[in-house]
């Protein structure tokens, strides 16, 4: 039994990007106080399109990603828009934003042992989203989603519990009841984290073969700059709560125009004879810790007084859109410093 195709709600008119985010600033009460953790995030998706998210922890990947769902903690205010297929999420009543959920979204979470209940077989697991179907058309579309994602013997499997999974097993029961219901939007939060690197790219291959087939639109969180290059058309670089670089996932390892951007490339490990990797001067900052100027200046190593005092607007340079002053300028020194790396 083949998986059902996508819905639109009634009513609801096709948009040319099945995703978008505008000027998104969400702020959370920490300690006491409103801080802003999210601020001035805009990105645009269309059907069968797959951006990568990548940045240090904190950078405000995760909060992105749960704010698309509306799952941001009971009071977080939230400003600028999401939108999916034009419609804004925030503004969805309680019974549209169940329908979202359960039929137009998937979410495929970092570690599958967290988010499994483990008392549940994979059969209820899987089937807990479509339990408005008959059971034996629950059984069939479970066996199918199991089969779609590469798991032998699905028959077994539903009867099994999660401790009795390894654990890309139990990622890949994640991905296949993320798209049982067939949604058109797939949130994937580090889906890779928690697995060794084999798995990792057995895992990779099955979410990219079927977000292809399906035609998913589809956000991709990673630390990871050559996983997000080798599976997404567009990756954003997060810095502070904000965007400060995007551009095409082919280009960006040999054409970054932004510092912070650069940084993160030179960082990775490329080599078993490097004695040490290289590191970015300083530490992370949260959205609320950023000044007036550049969210990058205090670590950047070609901040100049007006990187200080204005905050760069997010512009487009050649095929990348990208928040620094310097862009042009600096566009030669930041290639070379990562040939040197």
């Amino acid at each position: 039994m083949s998986l059902p195709a996508p819905s639109r709600p009634a009513g609801a008119k096709a948009a040319a990007h099945q995703l978008e985010l505008g000027r998104l600033r969400v702020e959370l009460k920490i300690g006491g106080r409103w801080r802003a953790v999210v601020q001035n995030v805009s990105l645009a998706l269309a059907a069968g399109q797959t951006v990568g998210i990548v940045g240090e922890s904190g950078s405000g990947k995760s909060v992105t990603a749960r704010s698309i769902a509306r799952l941001l903690p009971s009071g977080a205010r939230v400003a600028g828009e999401v939108r999916f297929d034009g419609e804004p999420v925030w503004a969805m009543n309680r019974a549209r934003l169940r329908q979202f959920r359960a039929h137009d979204l998937g979410i495929i979470y970092q570690d599958p042992r967290a988010h499994v209940n483990t008392v549940h077989s994979v059969g209820d697991f899987l089937t807990e989203g479509v339990r408005d179907r008959a059971p034996r058309e629950r059984r069939e579309l479970a066996i199918s989603s199991l089969q779609a994602v590469g798991i032998a013997d699905p028959e077994r499997r539903l009867k099994q519990y999660p401790h009795q999974l390894s654990g890309g097993l139990l990622q890949r029961v994640m991905i296949a009841a993320a798209i049982m219901p067939g949604p058109r939007l797939l949130l994937a939060d580090e889906p890779t984290t928690a697995l060794d690197v084999t798995t990792q790219s057995e895992v990779m291959a099955v979410l990219d073969e079927q977000r292809r087939a399906r035609q998913l639109a589809m956000v991709f969180i990673t630390h990871d700059l050559d996983l997000a290059a080798a599976v997404t058309d567009r990756i954003a670089v997060m810095y502070a709560g904000t965007i400060v670089e995007t551009g095409p996932a082919a280009g960006l390892h040999e054409r970054a125009l932004h510092p912070y951007t650069a940084g993160l490339l030179a960082a990775r490990p490329q080599s078993s004879r490097v004695a040490s990797l290289y590191t970015i001067p300083g530490r992370p900052i949260a959205a609320y810790e950023s000044g007036a100027g550049c969210v990058f200046a205090g670590r950047c190593a070609y901040t100049q007084q007006h990187c200080l005092d204005a905050r760069p607007e997010l512009r487009q340079v050649g095929d990348h859109v990208v928040a620094c002053h310097r862009a042009e300028v600096l566009r030669g020194t930041l290639q070379k410093a990562l040939e040197r790396a």
